[in-house]
This record gives C-alpha cells, structure tokens and sequence, in this order.
C-alpha cells in the first residue's frame, strides 16, 4: 500500500464519518491561500457557502460522497458558473461563465468545494506561468523560480499545500512539466478519458483536463470521479476505467528506457533516472533501453499544429463577437486595438504564427506535413508499446529555472516541453513521478521523471506509482515555510 499521507481520502473519510466539521477543510484552504499571497498561486477565491450549504444537505440524506467536504483548486481555464474564467487573460478580465466544465461538476457532484481558481500562462499558453496578465506564480521550492507551465498555479498551489488536490489542463505537458518542477504527482490522461466540455480551448487535439496530487490513493479517487464518457464532448472516450490505488506486481514489467529523454538533462536529472531504473530492477522490471527517433521532432510539429489550432481557437477573442471591447472606428478597428490592448505578447504570436500556417500556400508545406509526422510520433509510441508495457523518461531536462531566465529566448523556453509534447501529439497518458532533488546555487529543487503508457493504460500509471510508493522511491515533499495539508 501507499506510504505516503492521501489528504484528500483522508479529508473525505473524516467528513463523512462527522468526525470533522464539513466547512473546515474548505475554511482552512482559504486560510492558506491567504497566507501565501505572495506566491500568487491563485487569482480568484470562490465563495464556498452556496457549495457547503447544499454538501450538508446531501450529507445529511447519507449520499456517500468520495471527495466530501475535500478542497479543489482548478486553473483558471476551466468555467465555474458564476465565477471570473480569466484565462489569465485581460481578453476575459471581467467575463463571468454562465455554466460550468464537466469535469468540475463531477468533482462538486462527488463532494468537493472548489475554492479558488489558479494562474496560469495566459490562456495557457507557456512554459513558465510567466505570461499570466496578473504576474507571475512563484515556485514555493526556491525563491525567485518559475513553478513550470502552463498550469504553474495549480502547481505551486499544491506544492505549498494550499490544497489537497487541484486540476490543470496540460496541452503538450501544462500539468507533468509543472509538477515536476513542483515536486508533486501529475497525470496527463489518455485523450477523451476526461471530458474538455468547459475547459477553454487552446488546441482541441491535444488538449486534456488533468489532475494534481500529493499521492497515488488521492490520484485514483480523482481520477474515478472526472472521468467518463460525456454527451457534451463528442472526443469523451465511451470506455470506462477503473482506477485503483493497488500497488502492481513489478516481476516481469517490461519499461523501455528513452534514450532521447536524457539529451540535455542536468546530472541530478540522470541520477534520479539511474535510481528509478535500480529500484524497478531490483523489483523485478525488466528495464531496457530504447529509441524513439521521432521524437527528434515533436517539438516543432506540437508547435505548428497547436499554434494553426489555437489561431481558429482564440478567433472569437475580438472585441466584438466576444470579450472586452476598446478603441474606436469601425468593425476592423476595434478588432484590431481590442486584440493589442488585451492580449499577451506570446499569444498574439501565437495566433499570428498560425494563421501564417493555415494560410493559403503555406498550409501544405508547413501544417499537413505536421500532421504526417503526428502519425509516425504516434505509430513510433504504438510500436514500441508492443515491446514495453510502460516508457520512462526525465518529464524536464531540467529543475526549475528562474523568472525571467528563458523568457526572452523562445527556441529556450519552448524546450522545456522537449519531453513532454509527443505524449499529446499521440493522445496517450503518462504520469510525472516526483523522484528527487538536485542543488542548484544552493537551492533544492524537486526533480520529476515521466512514466508512459499505451492509450486507455491510465490505471496502469496510478497503481504503478502505488507500487513506486512503497519501494520507497517516490519522493514528495513539504517545501520548507509551508505544512502538510491533513486532518
């Protein structure tokens, strides 16, 4: 079984049993979120009496309820009725969504009180959590560093224990890149296994609502209530899964080793590698190296397929179908003076790189070819799936990297997605594994390692990191100055 404290199994067992106040973890979390301001983790708290109000009535009928009274904090991409959907975005500074994600609904129909919505890289777009409209999200693991992108608010929020769990979305690696600088878990899932009904589009191929968690009982419990088929996202997977903290059997697995993952990475990086491999020899694993020569060009096909999506995507963002308005003039005009007061630098450059793309005469040469190498990524993933049950690489090349440090050098920043983007460009799942710690100028920042698996092979991930668990060899912990969430 998991070593590791379960916060949010714990919470939920608590409130259901009466033996804690159902208003208190909600009430705590906000406390938190409070109290480390400074981190500027979150950008909105919700108010959670209209959602405590009907958790004690629900209670009351002896419903039984897996998150019951456990606090969630979702980025802020994801609609919550009522509630500012900023994206991080001065676009969507003043809109308040009239409905709310699935994926959120699922979690509040299972108990939860969400209670505050994250920062993120505005409207998801980055690396770093430094492209937010509101400022940057600071990594609680070392003074002046980013948390990782997009999803670095919900990072660093966990990490800093201002809630037991909260939810990300992760388009080429906006939730496994950030928890592996954060130090927590982060599970990107097979494509369709949770429904994007809600979740504000950047690339509808790649992207995935994804959870955070501080242990693989607490993955499992989130993972059972957000996924599901869902008549309001024709892409939702109509297959089930059973998700389970049990820990697997290591005698005979097979992991493929990618050699490609090791390129760039820095020597505390390899060091957890190499320790991740002994621990799954020694269990049993069958652990041998592979390559997968494609992934030599994920990068640049992710960014030209994501950016040709996120400029169709990001089209009704113009001042007149939708969003704040300003200027003056006519229709063009104001269109045009909208879209430079309220959008980021990178996603204007974003949106302008890819209508470039889908342009006539430019679409062949540069989009269709993307999508050709899409399918040999993914045909390179289902190959080797059919020597290994699961693939193993560093999720960054590299521990956190500070403010400001790659944000003026694109090609540098988009390579902090080198390990991450081709699990989205084939629509499988993998897990980031908090596996160590490496100094830099004499800060300890948390090291992550990625676990892959074929399409529809998520619960395979969650038990595997049940099992790593118990070897001893997942390590997550508190960063100093913060306190374990608990009962």
């Amino acid at each position: 079984m998991s070593s590791l404290p379960s916060p949010a199994v714990s919470i939920a067992q608590a409130v259901r049993s009466g033996g804690l106040p159902m208003t208190q973890p909600a009430n705590e979390a906000l406390a938190r979120i409070r109290a480390a301001s400074s981190l500027n983790a979150v950008l909105s708290e919700v108010d959670p009496s209209e959602q405590l109000q009907a958790l004690e009535g629900r209670l009351g009928s002896g419903e039984a309820l897996p998150l019951a009274g456990v606090p969630v904090i979702i980025k802020d991409n994801l609609n919550l009725r009522g509630t500012v959907t900023s994206c991080a975005s001065g676009m969507l500074a003043e809109y308040r969504s009239p409905y709310t994600a699935t994926a959120v609904q699922r979690l509040m129909d299972a108990g939860a009180v969400i209670v505050a919505k994250a920062n993120l890289d505005e409207f998801a777009m980055g690396s770093s959590t430094e492209n937010s409209a509101f400022g940057p999200t600071l990594n609680p693991w070392g003074e002046g560093r980013v948390p990782g992108g997009s999803s670095g608010g919900s990072a660093a929020a966990i990490a800093a224990r201002l809630a037991p769990l909260t939810v990300g979305s992760d388009t080429g690696g906006s939730v496994r890149q950030p928890a592996a600088l954060c130090g927590v878990y982060g599970l990107k899932p097979t494509y369709g296994r949770i429904s994007r009904s809600g979740l504000v589009a950047y690339a509808s191929s790649l992207d995935t609502v994804a959870p955070f968690a501080l242990s693989a009982a607490d993955l499992a419990l989130m993972m059972g209530v957000m996924s599901g088929q869902d008549p309001l996202d024709a892409t939702s997977l109509q297959t089930s899964a059973d998700f389970s903290a049990e820990p697997l059997d290591l005698a005979g697995l097979r992991v493929g080793l990618v050699t490609q993952g090791k390129r760039g990475a820095t020597l505390g990086v390899l060091s957890a590698l190499e320790a991740m491999q002994t621990t799954l020899e020694t269990a049993g694993a069958e652990v041998e190296e592979t390559s997968l020569p494609h992934l030599d060009n994920a990068v640049a096909t992710y960014y030209v397929i994501a950016m040709a999506e996120a400029s169709s995507n990001l089209s009704r963002f113009d001042g007149m179908h939708y969003a704040r308005r300003t200027g003056e003039g006519g229709a063009t005009e104001t269109m045009i003076q909208s879209r430079e007061t309220f959008l980021g630098a990178e996603v204007q450059k974003r949106i302008m790189l890819g209508t470039f793309i889908l342009s006539s005469g430019y679409s062949e040469r540069y989009y269709t070819k993307a999508l050709q190498v899409r399918r040999l990524i993914a045909d390179e993933f289902t190959q080797a799936f059919e020597r290994f049950d699961v693939l193993l690489m560093p999720t960054s090349p590299f521990p956190a990297f500070r403010l400001g440090e790659r944000s003026g050098d694109p090609l540098a920043m988009y390579a902090a997605d080198v390990n991450t983007v081709a699990v989205n460009l084939a629509g499988i799942p993998a897990l980031n594994v908090p596996a160590g710690f490496e100094e830099l100028d004499g800060q300890r920042l948390p090291v992550g390692l990625q676990f892959a698996a074929r399409a529809g092979d998520d619960t395979r991930l969650v038990a595997l990191a049940a099992t790593l668990e118990g070897l001893g060899a997942v390590q997550l912990e508190v960063p100093l100055g913060y306190q374990e969430f608990g009962v």
